[in-house]
């Protein structure tokens, strides 16, 4: 039998004209009633799935809009709502995040045939790495290709000094995901989810974490969770075991910072520039550090009439190494 999470799911999912949501929960059920015996059952269920499925591609049918969602009531300082349109060509970094990203894009978009077999998909994924190496830029991209709101959590907002008040504040973050699927991001989860050991730390901290903890354990919505930080050694050891994925940023290599300025720089001729040098420049930067770069070399040739060129791509180069190290 379904549980009552899933019938809630499958309740508010249809009220929302959510399909697609509604055909994972679904398929959640199937796969339920096929670890308890019930085969004929979730058989029957995936074939009803199937036929709904086959009925809202006919031609003609017409399309429920997707409703547009923003965060209301005590949610409203808590959550801050986007619609990112980033894709994963907008995303320069190292074939191994790629691939990792490419996988978790993948079982979502297919999970149906997991849940099929039993399986779920990853919902839950952990950034690390230097600070502007594509972390959060990565959970836009989720978004994009999922075509799912990005909901960023305010840690200023979540954070409270008043006791048990931040544990009941994570609860309405977890059960709106239940309510409304997205890509949930906690940017700089180490301020939530820093080391119980600490000499520094509280007994309020402790609960916190030991909150945290629990509600990534019972997870089960078919929305994603991700969390970022740039500080992994600050991090509680058991929170690396809660997330389905972790996957770890690095800097860019001389031939992505090439490619992010080539990206950045589309709409001018590149063929003449002292790549060497700007590889040199760019060395030990990070990922928006050569983008923002890029950008203001950019704009100062635009405003000036005159070609990009490698003095001034040098130039914003360094100006983003003092600016970023001084």
């Amino acid at each position: 039998m379904a549980t009552a999470d899933q019938v809630k799911a499958l309740v508010r999912s249809h009220a929302e004209g959510d399909d697609d949501r509604f055909f994972s929960v679904a398929m959640q059920v199937a796969a339920r009633e096929a670890k308890a015996g019930h085969s004929q059952v979730a058989q029957d269920i995936r074939e009803l799935v199937d036929r709904a499925k086959a009925a809202a591609m006919q031609p003609g049918r017409l399309l429920r809009p997707v409703p547009v969602t923003q965060p209301r009531g005590d949610l409203a300082g808590l959550l801050a709502a986007s619609y990112p349109d980033q894709r994963l060509s907008d995303l320069v970094v190292d074939k191994s995040v790629r691939d990792a990203l490419e996988r978790v894009l993948i079982e979502q978009l297919q999970q149906d045939r997991l849940l099929e077999h039993g399986f779920e998909p990853v919902r839950s994924l952990l950034f690390t790495g230097p600070p502007g190496t594509g972390k959060t830029l990565s959970a836009s991209v989720i978004a994009g290709e999922l075509h799912l709101p990005l909901f960023l959590i305010r840690l200023e907002s979540l954070i409270t000094k008043f006791m048990g008040e931040t544990s009941a504040k994570l609860r309405l973050i977890f059960d709106a995901a239940e309510d409304t699927r997205g890509v949930y991001l906690f940017d700089e989860v180490d301020a939530l989810a820093g080391d119980r050991s600490s000499a520094n730390d509280v007994g309020e901290i402790r609960r916190v974490l030991n909150s945290f903890l629990q509600f990534l354990e019972q997870h089960r919505s078919t929305s994603m969770l991700v969390a970022a930080t740039n500080h992994p050694q600050m991090l509680d050891p058991a929170i690396f075991r809660r997330f389905g994925l972790v996957i770890e940023y690095t800097l860019p290599t001389t031939e992505q910072a090439r490619a992010i300025i080539r990206n950045r720089l589309t709409m001018f001729n590149t063929k003449g520039l002292a790549w060497e040098r700007i590889e040199e420049a760019a060395g030990g930067l990070s990922h928006s550090d050569v983008t923002t770069a890029a950008e203001q070399a950019a704009k100062g040739a635009i405003l000036k009439g005159e070609f990009v060129s490698t003095e001034g791509l040098v130039a914003a180069l360094n100006g983003r190494r003092h600016t970023t190290y001084h």
